[in-house]
């Protein structure tokens, strides 16, 4: 053999699929049609509020990062929620959200805006990486449609940190799609623009880190590519390596690394599996979906249900794609097996937004059911498929309204995850009627007494309730496990009860060193270096107030130069 024939590309046989096979129904502008879609479906969610479930502290919260363009770079050595004290590492996520500050400083709208985006890129990504797979126009539209607008998704879009799994998918998509084409034989420019989102996507969510098993799967099943193929083994080195600087540089962030307990992640899977079904479930029958969802509390009928559903309509499919269906499935499979992995004590919820990338696959096991073989013209399938798509879409609008308020949101998430002490809990932190605010503070208590920031919130009741001095071992013990800084405000007050006027400064005082701009803890200070005739202390607050933008009565003023 010849060393030109030894170096020579063997055309790469395209996937044989139902969807090829039928004839071609031109639609113009396709990409456009599903942007107006995504519009008419989830602009309402423009003049959504805050969930207060993370949303509020990567917009309010986080104000002084977001201020600063330096933090870009910043977010690349630190973790997501705290520099050192937090596991999650997604400088993407981050510097999205610093930018989206830029834009729009706190106003939320523009946050809302920028989901909206997210999520018209990644349909269009949806409905060109099905085009690559050889879909015919009318399917990869039609599926495209689905994911636009399927209600299970739209905790993705409506819920601001959301953005994590939209951001995550576009750049795993331009991933696929770029290495599709380079595998066909095109230039370099593909090659490079496929490490480039790998990084891009590893950087945003850990769950990227998935991605180059699910492209093998695509590659091998549908394209006929051999494991032997010089251009697939090329881009496994550089797969590894684009992993490899990922790690590398995780590794080297402040961040808590804390080593993984192989025996809870094994013991963890087998005890997640019923959640497969539970997520199939969600995406057929869509009726039973949760702003903030646990295994425990979601029925495992709809996904019983779900796979009877699948296995009817891919029998009763006129001619269906064995490779396609594989495909299909283990795409959704390895996207879903970060879940089955994660440790309960990092997170128990089953968010709905974690569907985002794994109903891709689900999608392409669709299109070789009888909902999209059987119909024998294009029109009727246009009908079917459209008459879906509308109901879908009313369910996706009834579902996103649970996300516009906190007390809307944490009241659906009490009625829908009732053994959450988490749910329960902001629940009765948010409920107007102050006496059922309690019950569900006692209800939370007995779920779980050692869920994050539950002491907390009890301290507070216990002070609300004149039970100071009986609120100080909540909030002790809250500081320890969750180090909340807005225990040292409570503590204060406990102190001060006590008439540990010392106390109580180094409470405020450490309370202003998370926020400074508290109004109720800067006047408490001061008073209180009156009260303990500290001149020195009480002049310097005075200065800090005001250099803070405080009015300060000249009163105060006058009785902190007076003293001795």
């Amino acid at each position: 053999m010849s060393k030109q024939s030894k170096n020579k590309i063997t055309p790469i046989k395209q996937p044989q699929t139902s969807a090829v096979t039928q004839s071609d129904f031109g639609i113009k502008y396709p990409v456009l049609w599903l942007m107006l879609v995504v519009v008419i479906v989830y602009s309402t969610s423009l003049y959504f509020g805050f969930t207060e479930l993370d949303d509020s502290i990567f917009v309010r919260d986080f104000r002084a990062f977001n201020e600063q363009w330096s933090n870009v770079f910043n977010s690349f050595t630190r973790g997501v929620f705290d520099p050192k004290n937090d596991t999650y590492y997604r400088p993407i996520f981050l510097i999205s959200m610093i930018l989206n500050y830029q834009m729009s400083g706190e106003e939320i709208m523009g946050y809302h805006a920028v989901n909206i985006l997210f999520h018209m890129m990644n349909v269009a990504l949806v409905y060109r990486f099905f085009r690559e797979l050889k879909f015919k126009q009318l399917t990869a539209f039609l599926l495209a449609m689905i994911f636009a607008i399927h209600p299970a998704l739209s905790q993705a879009v409506a819920w601001i940190p959301g953005r994590n799994d939209t951001l995550m998918s576009v750049f795993v998509l331009t991933y696929f799609i770029c290495s599709i084409r380079f595998t066909k034989g095109n230039g370099i420019k593909w090659l490079i623009g496929a490490i480039v989102a790998l990084l891009l996507a590893l950087f945003t969510k850990e769950t990227a880190i998935f991605a180059p098993f699910a492209l093998c799967v695509i590659l091998l099943l549908l394209f006929d590519v051999e494991w032997k193929s010089k251009r697939l083994a090329g881009q496994v080195l550089l797969w590894v390596g684009a992993v490899a600087i990922y790690l590398i540089a995780r590794a080297s962030a402040s961040m808590k690394h804390e080593a993984i307990d192989w025996v809870s992640v094994f013991h963890g899977f087998f005890t997640k599996i019923p959640i497969i079904w539970q997520y199939l479930g969600k995406i057929f029958l869509p009726f039973n979906l949760s702003v903030f969802p646990i295994q425990q509390d979601t029925s495992n009928v709809y996904g019983i249900v779900a796979i009877v559903l699948i296995i009817a309509l891919l029998l009763w499919s006129k001619y269906r794609d064995k490779r396609t269906i594989i495909a299909g499935f283990l795409l959704f499979f390895v996207f879903i097996l970060p879940l089955l992995i994660l440790p309960d004590k990092i997170n128990q919820q089953t968010f709905e937004h974690r569907l985002y990338l794994p109903i891709i696959g689900i999608l392409m096991v669709l299109s070789q059911s009888a909902l999209f073989t059987r119909p024998k013209e294009d029109k009727s399938l246009v009908l079917i498929v459209g008459a879906l798509v509308v109901f879908l879409g009313i369910i996706n609008y009834r579902h996103q309204q649970y996300f516009k308020d906190p007390l809307t949101f944490w009241t659906q998430a009490e009625e829908t995850s009732p053994h959450s002490a988490y749910a329960v809990m902001m629940y009765g932190a948010r409920v107007e009627d102050k006496q059922l605010g309690y019950a569900m503070m006692r209800r939370a208590y007995q779920l779980n007494p050692n869920e994050k920031y539950l002491n907390y919130y009890y301290g507070v009741m216990l002070q609300n309730q004149d039970s100071v001095l009986e609120s100080e071992k909540y909030f002790l013990k809250e500081q320890k496990t969750s180090d909340y800084y807005e225990c040292d405000f409570y503590l204060a007050q406990v102190s001060h009860k006590k008439q540990d006027n010392l106390g109580a400064a180094k409470h405020l005082e450490r309370y202003l060193t998370r926020d400074s701009m508290n109004s109720p803890a800067n006047n408490n200070l001061l008073l209180l270096y009156l009260e303990m005739h500290e001149k020195q202390k009480s002049l310097h607050q005075i200065e800090a107030m005001k250099h803070r933008g405080f009015s300060i009565p000249q009163q105060l003023i006058q009785q902190a130069n007076q003293l001795p």
